[in-house]
């Protein structure tokens, strides 16, 4: 008897699995909130030299403020004061003769900015002064976040391979809200980047650990259901998170906010179940009794688990021995599962890149900051609902592949429309990262099916330290701008196109079981469930 077919005796999508899910939608929705935060905690308002302090024998006193900065700052091109330059000395005759400033020495804000607080009550920027010459300090700030994701998705992936699902979760939560909050209380810039990292790693354990407990307690033919149904908490969150930020503009109690549901997750963590499929792998068979025994009961299904003595599970998952312990150098040793590492890694990389890569761009659309952020989480919905009704009809591999194509061919677009047409980059943008959600929703659902139960968690930590290398990396693509308008565009487009062709030779997973072992997947073609198989055989 195979675990599907137990599985399915006890239900393998009842009321049991939707608890699961629904437990998991706390912890899940704080993922965007963090992800996507340095749009609003390190957004840049407009600002200019601090000139309160200049004075020339109580003449600059009679000025009004609009005089004042005539005479102070520079006018560019564009019609608006410099945020980095001031005269050397006030420009009185300015006020009479505005023709003449391109000749006139200036010089870097002596004594710091004034900042637009219209939209932002505070930001890292306003707090630190990260603008002008620290502007890229303030840039790093999402890549410092997502190099800590980075670590800990080799760190948890490991761990909850070797020590449990459920174990590891609670100290990713409680490693996400001490950091958090440290995070929201710094002192400086420093202590931040510190404390930012080390929330990063508590993170990812949320991140990769959640899907895999849904996706091993749920049968063959409600996977992509399971899949589709757990994202939704992203694009919620997603869209969330405009709202939240648009009442709480203060960028520290903005985080402390945000972090503040990990809480009532810790409480819930205790109706948790553990994975039965790890449980049994690693041959702790009494415990995935347990386990099975309640989800039977859930789901009105008693009598089965009742008839089922826990021996009988030992067999249920043949492993070489229950007693090894799984590493990420198994990931390499033999060819199939080193061809699927390096295919993951690339398409993970792919994806990540570009999804973060039009998410943190969220000013560069003409459009107001929290509108935007909300036109591209609703946008989301849409590209979960397609991926729900789509991927088991035309399969796990051509969608994969497909939304990373058209992610790149819209990016490409974005590149040659003007930017005084917002509302058409704004529409374009909302397109492309509607298919790179797709691609992210795909990819999760994906991943977990490809590898086996014994290096589940190791393979999607291995995926996801990739991804948040992308993640990193998107950042200070964006930077590149300042070389050639078009090198960020550029660079993602090829990202997306090289992540689809890596995609296009991963095998296809759609109505087959999930690989328990190593050698499963070594196995030249891991075939579909047969009517046959449906009923287990005791």
């Amino acid at each position: 008897m195979k675990f599907e077919n137990m599985l399915a005796e006890v239900d393998g999508f009842g009321k049991f699995q939707l608890r699961t899910i629904l437990l998991m939608v706390i912890p899940r929705v704080t993922l965007p909130f963090h992800f996507l935060l340095n749009n609003f905690i390190a957004a840049i308002p407009s600002h200019h030299c601090d000139i309160s302090s200049l004075d020339d024998g109580g003449v600059f006193k009679n000025l009004s403020q609009a005089e004042r900065l005539i005479v102070s700052i520079p006018v560019q091109e564009d019609g608006t004061h410099s945020s980095c330059q001031m005269f050397a000395e006030p420009q009185y005759p300015l006020l009479l003769n505005s023709s003449n400033i391109t000749e006139l020495p200036t010089v870097p804000c002596q004594n710091g900015w004034v900042y637009d607080n219209s939209t932002f009550k505070s930001t890292l920027a306003t707090d630190w002064d990260l603008v002008c010459d620290s502007r890229r300090v303030n840039r790093a700030t999402a890549t410092i976040l997502f190099v800590g994701v980075m670590l800990g998705a080799a760190v948890f992936g490991y761990l909850s391979d070797r020590f449990g699902r459920k174990r590891m979760l609670l100290v990713s939560y409680l490693t996400t809200v001490i950091f958090g909050f440290a995070s929201a209380f710094s002192y400086n810039f420093i202590m931040f980047a510190v404390m930012w990292f080390c929330t990063g790693v508590g993170l990812s354990g949320i991140s990769i650990i959640t899907i895999v407990l849904c996706i091993e307690w749920v049968d063959i033919k409600h996977r992509t259901a399971v899949g589709v149904l757990i994202s939704l908490d992203w694009s919620a969150g997603t869209a969330l998170l405009p709202v939240i930020a648009y009442f709480v503009n203060d960028w520290r109690y903005l985080t402390a906010t945000l972090t503040t549901p990990l809480f009532l997750a810790m409480v819930t963590w205790w109706w948790l179940p553990e994975s039965a499929r790890w449980l049994i792998s690693n041959g702790k068979v009494q415990q995935a009794h347990f386990y099975l025994s309640k989800c039977a009961q859930m789901n009105g299904r008693e009598q089965f688990m009742a008839d089922l003595q826990p021996e009988v599970l030992s067999t249920v998952i043949l492993v070489e021995d229950d007693k090894r312990k799984y590493s990420y150098l198994d990931l390499f040793r033999t060819p199939r599962m080193r061809r699927l590492a390096i295919l993951t890694g690339i398409v993970w990389f792919g994806v990540t890149c570009t999804y973060y890569g039009i998410s943190l761009n969220v000013t560069g659309f003409g459009v107001n900051i929290y509108l935007q952020q909300f036109i591209y989480g609703a946008s989301e919905i849409p590209a979960k609902l397609f991926i729900f009704l789509s991927v088991n009809k035309i399969g796990r591999r051509l969608i994969q592949a497909g939304t990373l194509y058209m992610t790149g061919l819209l990016i490409l677009c974005n590149m040659f429309i003007p930017q005084d047409k917002g509302q058409y980059r704004t529409a374009v943008g909302a397109l492309g990262k509607m298919c790179a959600e797709a691609a992210f929703t795909t990819l999760f659902l994906y991943t977990a099916e490809l590898y086996p139960t014994v290096m589940r968690q190791n393979g999607l930590g291995y995926c996801s330290f990739f991804a948040r290398f992308g993640v990193a990396v998107a950042p200070l693509i964006m930077v590149l701008e300042e070389v050639w308008g078009h090198f960020p565009g550029t660079i993602f487009t090829l990202v997306a196109f090289v992540g689809g062709l890596s995609a296009s030779y991963l095998p296809e997973t759609s109505n087959v079981r999930l690989p328990e072992t190593v050698e499963d997947v070594e196995m030249t073609r891991r075939r579909s469930i047969s009517p046959s198989e449906e009923k287990p055989q005791l």
